[in-house]
């Protein structure tokens, strides 16, 4: 843990710098967004109750959620952190390494905090991690970040997470295919997901090297698709760069623990509702992040990641009751630490700010 210098822990309110109008639209809109995550995280346990209680097939896995333990839960909770802590430490070194969210007298740990709000605020707006983004961005520009940047940086932390996701689905898949790890010999399965995620790595690295050719031979007819180009091969070389920049290999390893211990929740999930047969952590690895992509589908009350990674794991010979049960209870902790976290994070930047009035603004809208 950094210690913060004595000359600032002595700093009290009345010497504060005062927020900038564009800092309190910020504050403002973060608490907005908080609350209503607070209001779809209550939304989201009550209708995941109601269906595992109206619908007969359903009544095992609400039996399965009764049994879990309170130590398994504040475990989880634990690994959750841990894992959104991961994304917070690739943040501040992919979306501001130019610390520009410390001027202003906003505090040297502002990143951390704002990062922390986009995971709570980003819960409220459907498609998973790009509405995250969206949110996130949103944050930024109040706080002054140039559009084109907050773009450009939010898609080189996705781009980020998304290849992590990639390289792990081609190390199990090919590990379940070749027997290095049990549970299942489908190449449907196994294999071919591999090859799918090992192909996209492959055609990104491939494209890289050659993007500023293709990209003057659309301009003329395929604007969007030139642009699309340009932008991977700049996120491509910006991870590069990232990677063997100093730092970079904390910034890798955080968004490794990003995915790793959400990976360890579900599989928990899964024993703690006693699935049977219990898959081993490469399956869940697989129906993981396959199932994930049903998350970019914009529905409400992350109702497309559940019945992504619940479906895949019944493909993976879960059972449909344990499976259910373990993917809602591993979707309640994902929502009630980000939230829960945003809204200290929230509080502390107010804190070390002073009082933000409600509503203020500067009158441009």
């Amino acid at each position: 843990m950094t210690v913060e210098p004595a000359g600032e822990q002595a700093l009290d309110s009345s010497r504060r710098p005062a927020p900038t109008n564009r800092t309190r639209r910020a504050l403002s809109e973060v608490k907005s967004h908080l609350r209503r995550s607070a209001v779809r995280l209550v939304g989201f346990v009550l209708a995941a109750y109601l269906v595992l209680r109206l619908i007969p097939t359903l009544n095992e896995a609400l039996t399965s959620l009764k049994r879990v333990s309170w130590g398994w839960v504040v475990g989880a909770i634990v690994l959750e952190v841990l894992s959104e802590t991961g994304f917070v430490v690739s943040w501040r070194r992919i979306v501001d390494p130019d610390r520009v969210l410390q001027r202003d007298g906003r505090g040297w740990r502002m990143d951390q905090r704002v990062a922390w709000a986009q995971l709570g605020g980003g819960l409220v707006v459907p498609g998973g991690s790009l509405g995250g983004m969206g949110v996130g961005g949103w944050i930024l520009h109040r706080f002054g970040m140039p559009t084109e940047q907050i773009a450009e940086r939010q898609f080189n932390l996705s781009f980020l997470n998304t290849a992590v996701d990639a390289l792990a689905l081609v190390l199990f898949g090919v590990g379940l295919a070749t027997g290095i790890f049990a549970g299942e010999d489908r190449l449907l399965l196994t294999l071919l997901p591999a090859a799918v995620a090992a192909c996209g790595i492959a055609a990104a690295l491939w494209i890289v090297p050659r993007a500023s050719t293709y990209a003057t031979r659309l301009q003329t007819k395929h604007a969007k698709v030139a642009r699309a180009i340009t932008t991977l091969a700049d996120a491509v070389n910006d991870t590069e760069r990232v990677l063997f920049h100093r730092g970079g290999l904390r910034t890798v390893l955080g968004a490794v623990a990003y995915l790793g211990f959400d990976l360890l929740i579900l599989w928990l999930a899964l024993l703690a509702v006693h699935a049977h047969p219990t898959p081993g952590f490469a399956i869940v690895v697989m129906a993981y992040i396959i199932g994930a992509l049903g998350g970019s589908l914009p529905l409400p009350a992350s109702i497309g990641t559940i019945g992504g990674i619940a479906g895949m794991l019944i493909v993976y010979g879960v059972h449909h009751n344990p499976a259910v049960a373990a993917v809602l209870l591993h979707q309640a902790i994902g929502l009630l630490v980000p939230l829960a976290g945003g809204a200290i994070a929230y509080v502390i930047i107010r804190h070390e700010l002073g009082p933000v009035p409600i509503g203020a603004h500067d009158g441009s809208g």
